[in-house]
């Protein structure tokens, strides 16, 4: 149903699972001291075992098959520093009855700063209205992620979208209910953005 590869200029975008992901290099990246700064943000701590890693990747895969979420591994292409490296992942999770989707992703500390975060949601963007023929996408970031913010009110600009308001108490966030910002695109904003 979703595309197994995207890619962009300067980004791969490869589903995520067992065939595409070593699970031993991506047990290292979720349990590093880098991802708590990273996952700081996320509904999920760095990981402490392999096997958590192992179960990590059968959630993912199975939210594939069940057309529940799309998940990308995302990779600099070649050229890009660090080409072919694991750099995070993009995720596009479906709520069908509402024809929408949310779109969400995170990055390795060593690729901030490069726009990667706007490219690949441009991408999931496109496979949202253009591939799934959505009427909605819904953006949303923790008050206190000021990186997340930027990276969305580009978008969000960029595809004619607006920030809708303040969600209260409204994400899981590290075992504490936080507050999020909430942004949508309409399609008919993303066509004539993108016309």
């Amino acid at each position: 149903m979703f595309p197994e590869r995207l890619e962009t200029e300067r980004l791969s975008l490869v589903r995520f699972g067992h065939d595409t992901v070593d699970l031993h290099e991506l047990y290292h990246v979720l349990s590093a001291d880098e991802m708590d700064r990273v996952a700081q943000f996320l509904p999920w701590e760095p990981h402490t075992t392999l096997q958590e890693t192992y179960e990590f990747v059968d959630r993912i895969e199975r939210r594939w098959d069940s057309h529940g979420r799309a998940t990308y591994a995302i990779r600099p292409r070649e050229g890009e520093p660090r080409e072919g490296e694991f750099a995070g992942n993009a995720i596009l999770k479906f709520d069908w009855r509402r024809r929408t989707a949310k779109p969400g992703a995170w990055l390795r500390k060593p690729f901030w700063g490069r726009g990667y975060a706007d490219e690949q949601t441009a991408a999931l963007l496109e496979i949202a209205f253009d591939e799934l023929d959505l009427e909605l996408v819904a953006i949303t970031h923790n008050v206190d992620n000021e990186n997340a913010r930027r990276s969305i009110e580009r978008i969000v600009d960029r595809f004619g979208g607006q920030r809708d308001g303040l969600l209260r108490n409204w994400t899981p966030y590290r075992g504490e209910i936080a507050d999020v910002y909430r942004y949508t695109i309409m399609a008919e904003q993303y066509r004539e953005a993108t016309a």
